[in-house]
């Protein structure tokens, strides 16, 4: 459907030019008197007043919208790809899907932004029996493009690579839009659905650092979701069910008999569970009992549910300490949510005729997959095939979620894959409409590259992991005599914003997909791409106002009246630097990677460092120290670089200090 406005205006100038014809045919009568207005000149007047109205309604209306999107920041990739898509379709329209690629300049003197879509062109071209220089080609392309608000020149490179050269007064505008507006997401062309699946530990053991990995980066991918403008459903599927359950509710009325009563004192849940699998593996009467206790949870009898929720209790708050230091906001819904739905999915499976019978086990076959499916045990229990199955449906029909994410180890990516298949098999999502993915990634290594274990090869804790974290932090921070500096509120507050930033950035700083190593050292460093450095970095842009006794409020109206000047290169250079920031989101939303925003948070950082050592923002008397200029468009830049490190450090989940 064409663009309204265009249609519009085109059959106005149609009528317009009609009407003119009209009217000149009825001046050249010659006989006033029997002169009278032909019936299709009023038909065509009264149409062209309803025109007239519509058309403009439409345009205020578009003005209305383009004010609300003015106030988000601009993907300049997207927009310039927008641009060059017009021009290549126009340059080569014998051409189905031409490729497209417009990619940030790696080299400032080749411009700011490199469209090289003009070689693949030629390729497709040749293999249509076309032999065309993709020099030829990328002429074409410049002089198919319509007029614009921010390219001002292009140059052809090479073999047929074209260099944009942006606008500088359209870069200080977006500059001065982030400054008035903040940091505003592009617009959504639709508010979806985001379910997010992370964290999810087992109840009865304890969080450790694999369950870290996925609660750090399901809890960054929601930030994200969320800022972008999604409707986000974060979701915890603890194993709260199954048959270690059974052994767990012997133990507790063997050990406390009154739970019923009076409420367990069960300070040690892991020694608990360890006690309770020592007499199932060894006492084949108790391990006769807890298949009883089993059987009792399943058929819900009250005692027994009683004293599962007790276990429960104890776990979760064990895992809040957790969330709570992390700043992790998280709903439960575990395996036990879906029992009831279990059974619905099994005959949904069988109706359809997807069911085979294996050695009493009930299969699922999925062409092209490795491996079945179990959704009924040989003893008629269910699987976490028959569960993971049935949480998947209830969020695509229930919770209607357009986008679903697991974040779990790379090692459940076969099990995950073969579950989309058999849900795809059986109808009840099509890819192509609704994004179901498996963000995977690697196990955490110590020092020695070995599997993260303490000295005993137990699994590291995750709350002495967190605990050790404030330590070295708090002793890193006395190291550099912050203690000196810092009242003791700050004190704190920088601690625990360095240990836990450090922690979370250490993480995804790395490629998810990747196994990563742990080292306090490393991440606590303040050299290089660290929370560390980025954190003090941060502190000293936000202080550089200050010292210099500049209110916000006088930045806030110097936003509004003062042009953001880009002539030093190094002024150009942070000034896209910081618009990049949209097409690192996007990037992100793709592919779920999420250490591209740490690069680019790092790049930011340095790139201002650069910017700051080249460029006076306050001059200062040698002698006396007293502020006697202030360049307020570099003061400016400073404002908007540090509002977009915050935004980057939310979505991250790291919370920044005023002082460190």
């Amino acid at each position: 459907m064409g663009d309204p406005v265009t249609e519009y205006t085109a059959r106005l100038q149609q009528q317009e030019h009609e009407i003119q014809s009209l009217s000149a045919e009825i001046e050249s009568l010659k006989n006033p008197q029997t002169l009278s207005p032909t019936p299709r000149l009023d038909e065509l007047r009264e149409e062209n007043a309803k025109l007239k109205y519509r058309l403009n309604i439409l345009k205020r209306s578009l003005q209305e919208d383009d004010t609300d999107c003015s106030k988000s920041m601009m993907n300049i990739n997207q927009r310039l790809q927008e641009v060059f898509g017009e021009a290549i379709r126009a340059s080569c329209p014998e051409l189905d899907n031409p490729p497209l690629a417009v990619t940030p300049n790696q080299q400032a003197k080749f411009g700011d932004y490199q469209c090289n879509s003009a070689m693949a062109m030629a390729q497709m071209l040749k293999a249509k029996g076309i032999k065309v220089n993709p020099r030829e080609i990328a002429e074409k392309i410049i002089q198919n493009l319509s007029d614009n608000e921010l390219i001002e020149k292009t140059e052809i490179a090479g073999p047929g690579f074209i260099n944009i050269h942006l606008k500088r007064t359209f870069v200080s505008k977006l500059l001065s839009n982030l400054l008035i507006n903040g940091v505003q997401p592009p617009p959504l062309a639709s508010r979806k659905k985001v379910v997010v699946d992370f964290s999810s530990p087992n109840i009865a053991k304890e969080m450790h650092v694999g369950h870290l990995r996925s609660t750090i980066i399901g809890d960054s991918m929601c930030r994200l979701f969320e800022f972008l403008g999604y409707d986000v459903l974060r979701l915890n599927h603890v194993g709260d069910w199954g048959t270690q359950f059974g052994m767990l509710i012997a133990h507790l009325q063997d050990k406390f008999p009154d739970y019923l009563t009076i409420s367990p004192p069960i300070r040690d849940l892991q020694a608990f569970y360890k006690e309770s699998k020592k007499r199932f593996d060894e006492e084949e009467d108790f391990k006769k009992r807890a298949y009883q206790c089993v059987v009792k949870l399943q058929s819900k009898e009250p005692d027994f549910i009683k004293g599962w929720n007790l276990i429960c209790d104890v776990s979760r708050r064990e895992f809040q300490k957790v969330y709570n230091c992390l700043d992790i906001q998280i709903i439960e819904r575990g395996e036990s949510y879906y029992q009831d739905k279990m059974t619905e999915v099994v005959k949904e499976f069988e109706e359809k005729g997807l069911v085979e019978i294996d050695e009493g086990r009930k299969i699922v076959f999925v062409p092209g997959q490795p491996i079945p499916l179990t959704i009924v045990k040989s003893d008629g229990g269910y699987t976490y095939d028959t569960s993971d199955l049935a949480a998947l449906r209830q969020r695509i029909f229930d919770e209607k979620a357009d986008i679903i994410i697991y974040v779990t180890d790379s090692g459940q990516g076969t099990h995950f894959q073969v579950v989309f298949a058999a849900a795809q098999l059986i109808g009840w999502y099509n890819p192509q409409v609704t994004r179901v993915e498996h963000a995977g990634f690697g196990v955490v290594l110590g020092e020695d590259k070995k599997k993260f274990k303490t000295r005993s090869g137990d699994t590291v804790r995750l709350m002495d992991l967190l605990d050790e974290g404030l330590k070295r932090s708090m002793d890193k921070l006395k190291d550099k005599e912050r203690d000196k500096v810092l009242t003791p509120e700050e004190l704190t507050k920088a601690q625990s914003s360095v240990a836990f930033g450090c922690i979370k950035y250490a993480d995804l700083s790395h490629n998810r997909i990747n196994d990563y190593v742990f080292s306090f050292d490393k991440m606590l460093d303040d050299r290089g791409n660290t929370a560390a450095y980025l954190l003090y970095a941060f502190t000293r842009i936000r202080s550089i106002a200050r010292l210099a006794n500049i209110a916000e409020a006088t930045l806030r109206k110097a936003a509004e009246t003062t042009e953001v000047i880009l002539d030093h290169e190094k002024e150009w250079k942070l000034g896209k630097c910081i618009l990049r920031f949209p097409e690192i989101l996007q990037k992100i939303l793709d592919d779920l990677l999420l250490h591209t925003l740490c690069d680019y948070l790092y790049e930011l950082a340095t790139t201002f460092t650069e910017f700051y050592d080249s460029c006076y923002c306050v001059e200062k008397d040698r002698q006396t120290g007293e502020v006697v200029k202030v360049n307020m468009w570099r003061m400016l830049l400073c404002e908007a670089t540090a509002a977009i490190m915050a935004k980057g450090f939310d979505i991250l989940g790291i919370t920044p200090v005023q002082r460190m």
